[in-house]
């Protein structure tokens, strides 16, 4: 389904611009003195967001769900970090049921000027409990697994896998295990960048409701795997 777009729900240069002024000028002092042209990109985002909510609702379900609970602050948390800087160099927002703290598997949008907006989803710091499951399921029954990830047009859609990888087999399973590859995942974050162009079209929303579609499944079979209950949404 197409979504229109409402007033202020593109993302525009102007957006992408103050994204990459930020980056040369992360203090308090350059921030407060272009505050407006930062309400105009949070504005902006938000739009674009509530788009996204509509258009993801058309194939699954997001009971109490508001934009503002979807999108994170620009406000950098700097106690425990040696990078004083105190914005981050992007928007973005985690898209499942009742925002970014589902504590479910979500769909994730990063805005980022120079090629670095992304759409993602999937294996992110997951508990030691959560890692378990994930490797007896590969163990187990690997098949339902690939038949999500190895669909062409999964693949090519999501050609990038984020995430750490160990370097040797993870205890309790040989090194000329078959899916040795798999097991030695700790994250398995699969992803999809888009260009500056692209972000600034018209039906950009519709590409990235697009992109959430095709990656709803493999959400669904980690959501299934570690919160052992069935997504009772619609996949289309």
């Amino acid at each position: 389904m197409k979504t229109k777009n409402a007033p202020n729900s593109q993302l525009s240069v102007q957006t992408l611009d103050f994204l990459r002024d930020l980056v040369q000028n992360n203090n308090r002092e350059w921030f407060q003195a272009n505050r407006a042209r930062y309400d105009a990109a949070k504005s902006e985002f938000e739009g674009f967001v509530g788009k996204l909510l509509q258009g993801i609702e058309t194939f699954q379900p997001l009971p109490n769900t508001a934009v503002k609970d979807c999108i994170f602050r620009i406000n950098r948390d700097i106690r425990f970090s040696k990078d004083k800087a105190p914005y981050k160099k992007n928007l973005a927002a985690a898209v499942g049921p009742g925002g970014r703290h589902s504590g479910r598997i979500d769909y994730y949008f990063h805005l980022q000027p120079g090629g670095e907006t992304f759409l993602g989803a999937g294996m992110w710091q997951p508990t030691p409990a959560q890692l378990a499951k994930f490797r007896q399921e590969i163990d187990y029954n690997v098949d339902e697994l690939k038949d999500i990830i190895e669909a062409p047009e999964f693949k090519a859609y999501f050609p990038e896998i984020s995430g750490e990888t160990m370097k040797t087999s993870p205890k309790g399973y040989s090194a000329d295990h078959p899916e040795i590859g798999l097991l030695r995942r700790k994250e398995l974050f699969f992803l999809h960048r888009y260009s500056d162009q692209e972000v600034i079209k018209p039906d950009f929303v519709d590409e990235v409701v697009k992109g959430a579609r095709l990656i709803k499944p493999y959400c669904d079979y980690l959501n299934y795997l570690f919160y052992e209950e069935k997504d009772e949404s619609i996949t289309l």
